[in-house]
């Protein structure tokens, strides 16, 4: 498939297929738990593996519906993966499509661009997680993980740089690890 058709299949389950949020419900909602793992963990990089985590956890559940409402098929290589994650997965569930760039000259990695990042909205980070590396909306991070690695692909994903730590755009690079093999559960015949 082409870009402009993962971008029509992105642009119609958005329209016809979700069940819309009260964006700022949504947006203070996941500032509150952020808030809520800083006084938890009182470290940064523990917060970042928590969001990673959930994020994750999310990732693994949310493939299935993006599938479902949209009928797109597993696809046959890593560039058409971004493509779907760019302009079908964000699009559903977060209405903004990030643009895929920055190919590594192995097609193994790329960054997803985020002119516009609506976890970001009414947030300001405080100097000093921006010193200690909280990366805010780093369950992105780990929902794009958990995806992939549903659909048999073993990926590293962080964010590179974030328009609350000064950037003019949010990065998130994607690696792909390796292929998973497919696992029949035991006693599955």
């Amino acid at each position: 498939m082409s870009t402009k058709q993962y971008k029509a299949i992105g642009e119609e389950a958005w329209k016809n297929n979700v069940e819309k949020v009260n964006a700022e419900l949504f947006i203070f909602t996941y500032g509150s738990l952020v808030v809520q793992l800083v006084k938890d963990y009182e470290d940064y990089g523990a917060v970042n593996k928590q969001l990673d985590k959930i994020g994750y956890n999310i990732g693994m559940r949310l493939i299935d519906d993006i599938l479902a409402r949209t009928g797109v098929e597993r696809c046959g290589d890593f560039h058409s993966t971004a493509e779907v994650i760019s302009k079908i997965g964000f699009k559903v569930f977060l209405n903004i499509t990030p643009s895929v760039q920055n190919w590594s000259a192995d097609g193994k990695e790329f960054s997803l661009i985020l002119d516009d990042n609506p976890l970001n909205d009414f947030c300001e980070l405080p100097p000093k997680a921006i010193q200690d590396g909280l990366w805010y909306s780093n369950v992105l991070c780990g929902v794009i993980r958990g995806a992939l690695e549903m659909m048999q692909m073993q990926t590293e994903v962080a964010f590179v740089r974030d328009t609350l730590h000064g950037a003019e755009v949010s990065e998130i690079r994607v690696k792909l690890v390796r292929i998973l093999d497919e696992e029949v559960p035991a006693n599955d015949e």
